[in-house]
């Protein structure tokens, strides 16, 4: 993620055609997502607001170091951002960068 206050992304994907650098960009987020332990984790922090490393080993059945893996591929991607406290680190979603992805799927819809 880019240092500016707001995350870099990515045009419409369903607008015109995208450039290769929002296609990259894009593709690196929906790989991240494209797992469903990461997926379900993304959905576990978005649902709390803000959620200890250590309460995601029991709903997501994985051991801290698994859940580790999951939760750095989704911070390099900016989808969620964490904060070291003590021996843990605390999850929340960026919200920003959600939506930037989002509205790369949304924002010009095609109807059916």
């Amino acid at each position: 993620m880019s240092e500016s206050t707001e995350p870099a992304c990515c045009a419409s994907v369903l607008a015109a055609p995208l450039s290769e650098g929002d296609a990259e960009e894009l593709a690196r987020v929906f790989a991240a997502l494209a797992d469903p332990v990461r997926l379900r984790l993304l959905s576990l922090v978005a649902e709390a607001g803000e959620i200890c490393s250590c309460d995601l080993e029991a709903p997501l059945g994985k051991a801290q170091p698994t859940v580790s893996h999951h939760t750095k591929v989704l911070a390099e991607v900016g989808l969620i951002s964490g904060e070291k406290r003590g021996r843990w680190v605390w999850w929340r979603v960026v919200p920003e960068r959600v939506a930037l992805v989002r509205d790369a799927l949304e924002r010009r819809r095609v109807s059916a």
